[in-house]
C-alpha cells in the first residue's frame, strides 16, 4: 500500500513542478516588458526624427515637380501664370492663349503638413517665381521640421 502511496505523491510532485514550468515567473514578465520599454524609449526618438526629414524631403520633390510644370506652361504660353491666377493654372486654362494643359496629373496637391504652397510671381523676389511651403508650423521661418521650403534654394537638402 506504501508503494501506492508513494507513487500518487511523486507522481503529483512531477505534475506540479510541470505546470510550474509551462508559465512564466513575475519576475521574468518584468525584465520582459523593462526591456521593451528601454527598446521603445532609446529607438523610438530616432525613428520619429526621421518623419520630419521625410517630409521636408517630400516638399523638396513637390515643388520640383511643380516648377517643373510651371516651366512647361511658360514654354506654352509665353509667361509663368500670374499670382492671381496662381497654381490652379496649371490645372484649369486661365483663358491664356496657347494653354497645352492640364500640366499637372492630378490638383495640385498641399504640402506634406497640410497647407497650400504659397507662390508669387511675375516677378518673385528671389527668382521668376516664387514656390514655397512654410513647414510644419505654417508660418514663415523656423528651423527644423519648422523650416521653410523654397524654390529657389535648390542647395537644400
Amino acid at each position: 500500500m506504501s508503494s501506492g502511496w508513494l507513487g500518487r505523491a511523486l507522481r503529483g510532485l512531477v505534475t506540479v513542478r510541470g505546470r510550474d514550468q509551462r508559465g512564466f515567473t513575475l519576475i521574468e514578465l518584468l525584465v520582459v516588458i523593462i526591456v521593451l520599454g528601454l527598446l521603445v524609449g532609446l529607438v523610438g526618438p530616432r525613428l520619429f526624427g526621421r518623419v520630419g526629414q521625410s517630409k521636408q524631403a517630400a516638399a523638396r520633390a513637390q515643388i520640383e515637380l511643380l516648377g517643373a510644370g510651371l516651366d512647361q506652361y511658360r514654354l506654352d504660353v509665353g509667361s509663368y501664370p500670374n499670382a492671381g491666377q496662381g497654381l490652379d493654372a496649371l490645372q484649369r486654362n486661365p483663358n491664356a492663349p496657347n494653354w497645352n494643359g492640364p500640366y499637372l496629373k492630378k490638383s495640385v496637391p498641399k504640402d506634406p503638413w497640410g497647407h497650400p504652397y504659397k507662390y508669387r510671381c511675375c516677378p518673385g523676389q528671389n527668382a521668376e517665381y516664387d514656390l514655397w511651403s512654410e513647414g510644419a508650423d505654417g508660418a514663415p521661418g523656423g528651423d527644423g521640421e519648422n523650416a521653410d521650403v523654397v524654390s529657389w534654394e535648390s542647395s537644400q537638402k
